[in-house]
Formats: structure tokens, sequence, C-alpha cells
């Protein structure tokens, strides 16, 4: 008679049958214990309990699973959470900087006092050997290890946990000794432990050996318990019990995506003849002075020809007149696609010399990457099946302002052949030299297709950087982040008062937002001119920029922002002539420009480790409304900085409080004792624990110290 804890469970939501357990075939590799308790032939008759997940008995989802005592008895003895670094459970990557420490937290116990030990263990996602860093016990349960990959690329992590024996053994016997208990047999205990230590190192074995026959020579317990031979048997011992969490993906990019200064231009514009298109041989010339700014990325917008089709005109017009040279962003015509350039630009070896000359003078090209097609693109004959067609047989393009171009239909029949081939055009251009592109419009395209193409991408080439360029709902900006993007557009351009951007740079340093999001500050763009630099006062360009530059590693301009252009359509935050549908020629060293300005701030920004991450911020508690402060540490906190913005034109006077404010000189944290100016090299003491600083935004808006201790 089967007794009823030995039926299995088969449960619908309407009804719960029970029935004895069958005869069953053998049992097949990669079962669990509880899967094998019903095969072997015979049959199984185990007590069961139910727990509160979801499984599956005879064919039907049941509600609860079903454990068996010697499952559960084979469980894991050990309880690993609340890990950090983690982003949704490890659903996605962490961040992190080659050759920058990773640092993790988790909280491993166990039942008992047993001694834990534990591990935090890594490979990169295609290695097959896991490497293995101690973790150090910091009391409550808590534990911490660290490891620095040195490559850009996919790794994962996990944390491994299990009883060590002989601690476990050694802590008993000390105990009792100090109570005055007799510990022979304990002893023999302990000598037992020895002979279970295997593949040991040849130093370790030889510590191992030698303790075991001084116990067994002498018959004190005192070998036994020698500090060597605990350092010995850690390693040495076997971990009968090892628990090991699942693996979290883990995402090493290179220095350049927390630390960067961005230009963007327009090719087209780069000419210095009235009315001439520019050509890639004219941005090659422009190189030496955007090198002379500070900039390390030189962005171009859309390079590819420009469909006819609904052209744009001037200030985005509806209908073009004759001579308007379109949108870069309608992507697309006769003469090629997304791995074409636009025949006025000149040809691929301009273009392999244009790459050359940016290597040359310390700067990466960067190329904006659009998922979108004029209704001239080659792909809309080739690839029908590829795009949405209308009842009359037109595609469908976009609406209202962006009526120019065709949005691919992503699910389509052949989503593979579209998928792949927006992947192979950017291939296309990484073998020509480009390590950085800027996506834009991801709203076009959908999230799944955003994963495939980061992941594909990184894993032929871990050195290039995805720059998520959108201004999207919040939610989504750090969803896309989360999938992979190595940088990201963020609201700075709106966050002008005070508090706004405490609270939001405050949002953006914590966590978890600070393990993915990586915020670009960028002060305008091609489609962006906010209304706080629509007057046109030098302050204003001056506070802004400096904000960009030191309040994050990742910031950048649209050219001609260091001419203070302002004119905009009245009413929208956009340029009046907007170089986006037409050509325009500018004196690249017109009176009242500001370069020298931005070269002065990039120059501090790369002599100041500080200023080159975003992460390790603090706003610090002056008492006006219309400045701001901060402080900004390196990872070598050697290098602390303090930042004070104005944030209207009025000059004033306050008070800077330093009184926590702490630099490390010699190892050890001392309160700041002087201020260093970063622009004039002058020095001022600290009393009190601050200064009186007086701020005039007309002469500089900006502040800048290295703290000395």
């Amino acid at each position: 008679m089967v007794w009823p804890g030995a039926s299995i469970l088969t449960r619908s939501r309407k009804r719960l049958v029970r029935g004895n357990s069958q005869t069953a075939p053998a049992v097949p590799q990669g079962t669990n214990d509880t899967q094998a308790a019903f095969y072997n032939g015979t049959k199984r008759r185990f007590p069961t309990r139910e727990t509160g997940s979801c499984f599956l008995v005879n064919g039907i989802t049941v509600n609860k699973t079903i454990q068996t005592v010697e499952s559960a008895a084979a469980g894991s003895a050990f309880l690993i959470e609340d890990i950090y670094p983690l982003i949704d459970g490890g659903r996605f990557a962490v961040k992190r900087i080659a050759s920058e420490r990773v640092e993790v937290w988790a909280d491993i116990y166990r039942d008992g006092d047993a001694v834990v030990g534990a591990a935090l263990v890594w490979r990169g996602e295609q290695d097959r050997e896991w490497r293995s860093e101690p973790m150090i016990h910091h009391g409550n349960d808590r534990w911490s290890g660290a490891f620095t990959p040195l490559e850009p690329g996919q790794y994962v992590y996990a944390i491994e946990a299990w009883t060590d024996e002989y601690a476990t053994w050694s802590h008993a016997v000390a105990r009792k000794q100090r109570t005055g208990a007799d510990v022979s047999l304990d002893a023999i205990e302990g000598a037992g432990l020895l002979t279970k230590a295997h593949s040991a190192r040849q130093d370790a074995a030889a510590v191992i050996i030698k303790q075991c026959e001084d116990y067994l020579q002498t018959g004190d317990v005192t070998p036994l318990l020698a500090a060597e031979l605990g350092e010995a048997m850690a390693e040495s011992q076997s971990r009968p019990d090892l628990t090991r969490s699942p693996p979290f993906p883990l995402t090493i990019d290179r220095d350049k995506a927390r630390f960067s200064a961005w230009y963007q231009m327009m090719p087209r514009s780069q000419s210095q003849v009235p009315g001439r298109h520019g050509t890639l041989r004219d941005c090659i010339a422009r190189v030496p002075d955007i090198a002379a700014m500070g900039f390390d990325v030189l962005y171009f917008t859309p390079i590819h020809p420009i469909g006819d089709t609904r052209r744009k005109g001037r200030n985005n017009a509806p209908v073009a007149s004759a001579g308007d040279p379109g949108s870069p962003y309608a992507i697309g015509s006769a003469a090629g696609g997304h791995d074409a350039l636009h025949p006025e630009l000149g040809t691929i070896e301009d273009f392999r010399a244009l790459v050359a000359t940016c290597l040359e003078y310390g700067l990466e090209l960067a190329l904006d990457f659009a998922v979108q097609c004029s209704p001239d693109h080659p792909w809309l004959t080739r690839h029908p099946e590829w795009f949405k067609w209308r009842p009359d047989r037109s595609v469908r393009s976009a609406d209202g302002p962006y009526s120019d171009i065709v949005i691919p239909d992503f699910g389509s029949v052949d989503r593979a052949g579209l998928w792949n081939a927006f992947r192979d055009a950017m291939l296309f251009w990484i073998d020509h030299g480009v390590t950085i592109f800027a996506i834009d419009n991801h709203d076009t395209a959908p999230l799944a297709f955003w994963e495939w193409l980061i992941s594909d991408i990184r894993r032929r080439h871990p050195q290039v950087i995805l720059f998520s360029k959108t201004f999207a709902r919040p939610k989504l900006m750090k969803g896309l982040a989360k999938l992979g993007f190595a940088q990201s557009f963020s609201y700075f351009p709106w966050r002008t008062g005070k508090w706004e951007l405490e609270h939001y740079l405050g949002e953006l340093t914590r966590y978890p937002e600070r393990d993915f999001y990586r915020a670009n500050l960028f002060v305008n763009t091609a489609d962006l001119l906010p209304y706080h630099l629509q007057s046109g006062e030098p302050w204003a360009f001056k506070s802004r920029v400096a904000l960009a530059a030191t309040l994050s590693g990742n910031y950048g301009i649209f050219g001609g922002f260091e001419l203070l252009e302002h004119a905009a359509i009245p009413g929208h935050e956009e340029y009046l002539d907007s170089e986006k549908y037409e050509i325009r020629q500018r004196d690249w060293d017109a009176p009242g420009n500001i370069k020298s300005y931005i070269a002065a701030l990039n120059r501090i920004r790369n002599e100041n480790a500080a200023l080159q991450q975003t992460s390790n911020l603090r706003f610090l508690g002056i008492e006006d409304g219309e400045t701001i402060a901060f402080a900004k540490e390196a990872a070598d906190p050697a290098n602390t900085v303090v930042v004070v913005i104005a944030l209207s034109r009025q000059a004033r006077e306050f008070w800077l409080p330093l009184g926590d404010v702490t630099v490390d000189a010699g190892g050890q944290r001392h309160h700041v004792t002087a201020l260093e100016n970063l622009l004039t090299g002058e020095q001022a003491r600290i009393e009190w624990g601050g200064i009186r600083l007086r701020i005039d935004p007309d002469r500089d808006p900006a502040l800048l110290f290295r703290c000395l201790a």
C-alpha cells in the first residue's frame, strides 16, 4: 500500500488530483534529485512537502513544487543575497571600466556557528575557466571581494560559499582549550581532516605534511592549530557543500566610455567658400582647431546620400527649393544607403584620411547611426518586405516634421535580413576605423533589436562605444542604457535651477543608476538650442559648458556654440536657419568666441582625475540659491576638486563650507587646509572650516579649485 505522502500532486486551476507514483524508465542525464525519485524503474516512496514555486507534474502546470526530504536535505546550506552590484536581479549587465576594480558585496550565511569561506569568481563570457578572488568578512554576515578585468568585453561573476571544516574545528578546539577541557579526541578528528586535503600547492602540501607528522610524533594538538596550517588548509581541503550563486553579467568598457569631450559638427558646413558643399577634406582642415580646444571625439551627423523624394527645404519647409541639400537624416538615394558616403563629401579614401588625421591629433571619429531611410533608399526596391505599404501601394512614411523619412518594419517576415543589414552597415564603418556610434531615433526600432545589436557588435568589437542619443521618457532612456549603451543623453539641457541640477545629478549618481547609466551632458545639439542660451550672453554659455564639463565625465557641444550662436525660431528650442536643412559657412575665429575658455576647461579636466568621472559627486551646502557648489573625488582620493558655478549674471559673495571635505595624504584622510585655483594657480587658506569667495559671472562664472591638505 502506498502511503498518502508518496503520491504525486497534479493540480490545475480547477481541481486537485492525487495519484500514485508509477514505474518509470531509467534516469536520463541531467535530472535533479526530485525528478530522479520517479525513475530507476521502481516506485519511489518519499515524503513530500509543498513550497511556493510553479512546476510541472504529468504535463500540468502546478502552482506549488513538491520536494522530497532527500532532495531538500541535499539542497544548499547557504543563502547568498543582497548582492551588490546587481541590475534588476542580474537581468542586465553592470558597467565598469577596464583596469578598474570591480567590488562585489553580499550577505552570505548558513545555519549554526560553522566557519564560512567565500570567494568571488569571474571569467570572460566566452571563457571556460573561472578565476577566483577571496572574499572578506566584515561582520553581520556581510562579505566583500574585488577583481580587475584588464580588457573591454563581456564578463560574468558569481559568489561561492562553503563551510571551512578545518577552521570550524580549530575554533571549537581553541574554545575548549580555554575552558581546560580534554581535546585529545578532537586532535584525532583534526588530524583526520588533514588526511582529506587535496590539490594543494607544493608549499601548502609541505606545511600540511609537516604539521601532521609533528602531531603524530608528539600527540600534542598544538601543531594542528598553527596559523600556517590554517592558511594551507583553507585552499586545500574538500568543500562538499560548495554553493555558487547564479552568474551575473558585467560589461567592461574602455576608458573613453567614462571620460570624453565631444565636438559635433555638420560635415557639409565646413567649407570656407560661401555656397560650396563641404567635403571630408574640409573636415580634415578643421581637426587641428578642434583638437586645440581639447576635444577628443569628433562627432559627425549622418554622412550618407540624401534622398530627393519629399526632401525638406530650409527651416524644415515641407517642400525643398532648387539647391536645398535636404536633411542628412533622410538617408539613402540612388547613390547608396547606410554603407555609402554622400558623393559631395568625397570618397572612402578621403574618409580613411580623416580617420588617420583624427588619430594623429588624439581624436576619435563618432558617426550618427539612424535606423531610418528616405523614400529613395535602395532597400525599398531591393527589399520591399522590410517596409510597410499603404493600400495605394505607397510606402508608409513618418508623420509631421519627419515626412521625408521612412521607418523600416522591424517585425517584418524577413526581420532577420533587416536586422542583419543594419548590423552589417555598422560593421562596414567599423572596418574603416570608426569606434564610436551615436544611435539616433531609438523609437523607430524595438528594444529587442537594440539589445541584439549591442550584444552582437560588442561580441565582435568590444572596444566600440555605442551612445544612446535620444531624449525620450526617463524610464525608456534608462531602459536603453540597461540594454548596453555605454553612454546616454540626459535631461541636462532643461535643468537650469540649483535644485533641479542637484536633484537630477543626485538621481544619476545614486544606486543603481550609477551602475548602468553614464550621462553625456550635451549643452546643445543640431536639433536643440535651449531657451537659456537664446539671449547670447557670454556668461550663460560659459556657465553651461562649465557645468557640463565638470558635473559629468562626458559632455559635448554642437559646432557654433563656441561662437555663441543663439538665433532661434521664435517660441521654439530650435536654431533659426538650422544646418539640418541648409549649408552654412562660418568664421571659426570670429571675435567674441569662447574657444580659449573651453580649451582651459578641457585642460583642467585632463589634469584632474576627479573630473574624469561622474559617480563620486557631492553637492556642498552653499547658502546662495543662484550659485551651485560641489566636490568630486577621484578613485585615487589624493585628487579632490571643488567647483563653484554661478547660475545667474549678478556678481555675488558667499561662504563656501568645506568642514567635512577631506583629502588623502600619505594614505590618511585629512581636512582641507587650502584651495588652489586651477586657472590661476593661486592658493587660499581655509579657516573656520570654509572660505569666503566672490564670483563675477561677466568675468568667469566658474571657480575651480584643487583641495590641498
